[in-house]
């Protein structure tokens, strides 16, 4: 395949990799996400079913395309009643994925929790950006994909892509790098229990709470250790093939045990029968050697 691109010099969207190549939002979820980032402010107080009208979408596409948006986290959809009785739609569309803490700071003004800084800031400008804007891409493909630790065991790597993995799934269980390594190890125990990395996201996903997940973190860590399956039975050896016996009389088969070339009866036997005495020297005998030694 040959490519021929210019960048744009004005009128441009930046769009992310992570929503233009995502795996589960159509064709549609995405043009419809790209355009509505590239509105001006005056047309952001519109709904999106008529911003999907000006795409063409037809009633049916649109309804799917706004689904794949909120199950994957970029849209999120409030419903109030104003004082009046009246009811008001809210709809707040982000090119990131936010949790719907994330989100409802963000619809009420509430500046973004920043994680702890480990080191102490650089002397310079500070470079703030805000939760629904998307980073420098410089810094993305810096910092993306996460390399595992050095030393890493292979089960505990697989469970922790699992872990990252899983707000695709469901929203509420985004996991930060540092939270899905937390829970690494516990989710590499249903690894080695034989569990498929397949069947593990279907256990943490399978059955989420009505209300929704409080805590990603607390809700994913209590399902892998409580609900941690036994341990498979030990792999019993296939019982060997008949052997020959080589002890006396007709021919006969065994099973042997290990190395033996008898059958039981037949050591049995052996171990019976007296074994033949020793004859004793006679008095000359001892005389004659003694008086030829001396």
């Amino acid at each position: 395949m040959l490519r021929h691109a210019i960048a744009p010099p004005r009128r441009f969207t930046k769009a992310s990799h992570d929503v233009v190549r995502h795996p589960e939002l159509s064709s549609d979820a995405k043009i419809l996400l790209l355009y509505v980032q590239g509105l001006p402010e005056s047309d952001l107080a519109r709904p999106l079913s008529e911003h999907a009208a000006k795409l063409g979408m037809k009633t049916r596409a649109y309804q799917r395309a706004k689904e794949l948006l909120e199950t994957c986290g970029y849209l999120h959809v409030w419903r109030w009643q104003g004082a009046g009785g009246l009811w008001s739609t809210d709809q707040l569309l982000s090119n990131v994925t936010l949790t719907r803490e994330e989100a409802s700071r963000l619809r009420n003004g509430v500046p973004p929790e920043e994680p702890p800084n480990e080191q102490p800031p650089a002397v310079g400008e500070r470079d703030e950006r805000i939760v629904g804007t998307p980073p420098k891409e410089e810094e993305r493909e810096k910092n993306l994909p996460h390399p595992p630790p050095e030393g890493q065991r292979p089960e505990v790597a697989q469970a922790e892509r699992v872990l990252l993995s899983l707000r695709h799934d469901h929203r509420d269980l985004l996991l930060g790098v540092r939270e899905a390594r937390s829970l690494a190890e516990p989710a590499a125990e249903w690894l080695r229990c034989g569990v498929s990395a397949s069947d593990l996201r279907r256990a943490l996903t399978a059955g989420l709470p009505a209300g929704g997940v409080r805590s990603a973190v607390g809700f994913l860590r209590h399902r892998l250790l409580h609900k941690l399956p036994a341990a498979p039975e030990p792999a019993v050896a296939a019982p060997r093939g008949l052997v020959i016996c080589e002890g006396p009389g007709d021919d006969h088969v065994f099973r042997p045990v290990g190395d033996e070339t008898h059958c039981g009866p037949c050591r049995l036997g052996a171990a019976s029968r007296p074994r033949p005495k020793a004859r004793g020297v006679s008095w000359r005998t001892l005389l004659q050697e003694g008086g030829t030694g001396a």
